[in-house]
């Protein structure tokens, strides 16, 4: 069978196509030259905290639409990470930080 339907042919909506629509536009994110090499590697450390469903859901969501959007972001570990240097950086400012603010209401 040939990439042609014909005409009493029907096509299978649900057969198990690898092809990702997202990862068409965004890219997979991955280029020899973005490989982390090793002593980097050794730089970090996997850290495991639990988000309310609604944050990790909005989080995600901005994830896909900076990167379809043509942001540089490596991955969803970089970015969170930048939202946590953002957060320590506030937080340095004392009491005009905005994520102490949250904590003293």
């Amino acid at each position: 069978m040939g990439m042609t339907i014909g005409k009493n042919e029907k096509p299978d909506f649900f057969e198990n196509i690898t092809f990702d629509p997202v990862m068409a536009a965004i890219g997979s994110g991955e280029k020899d030259n973005d490989k982390i090499s090793p002593l980097e590697e050794k730089k970090k450390k996997k850290a495991g905290f639990y988000l309310s469903l609604d944050v990790l859901a909005r989080f995600t969501r901005k994830f896909h639409e900076l990167k379809l959007a043509g942001m540089q972001i490596e991955n969803k570990s970089a970015f969170v990470e930048a939202a946590i240097l953002f957060a320590l950086d506030d937080i340095d400012k004392g009491n005009e930080s905005k994520v102490l603010q949250k904590y003293h209401e």
